[in-house]
């Protein structure tokens, strides 16, 4: 799989976070979605966490961009970098379900495999 690939799928992560986050905070109430939300209902135990599941990949989301960029720019897109961008990608896809399950330290070793990723990207741009 292509650097430029992953990329895009780590974007669609995102999307389908955002609406993860939205849509199961509002559940069946459309107008509720699609209005301005002044008045948002109360998140439960499983909307707070998607939502700070949400927010953390909103912070995670502009190194890994900002790594994935730079190794296309320099030309080092090589097979052990987008192998890093893989994995960063499957962590941040069993993050959520890790997450949301409230498994006590999953959440947090399948973070540390993400950031691990990131260093792993970082090392042949140096």
């Amino acid at each position: 799989m292509t650097l430029t690939t992953i990329i895009l799928l780590v974007l669609a992560l995102y999307m389908v976070q955002l609406f993860l986050q939205e849509t199961s905070r509002f559940g069946s109430d459309l107008w509720g979605i699609v209005g301005n939300r002044d008045n948002p209902p109360e998140m439960s135990v499983v909307v707070g966490r998607l939502d700070r599941a949400k927010n953390n990949m909103l912070e995670a989301l502009p190194m890994f961009l900002a790594l994935a960029l730079l190794a296309l720019v320099k030309g080092r897109d090589t097979g052990e970098v987008a192998d890093a961008a893989l994995v960063f990608l499957i962590a941040r896809i069993v993050y959520v379900p890790a997450y949301v399950s409230g498994i006590p330290m999953l959440r947090s070793f399948v973070w540390l495999v993400g950031v691990a990723s990131l260093v792993m990207m970082a090392l042949p741009l140096m």
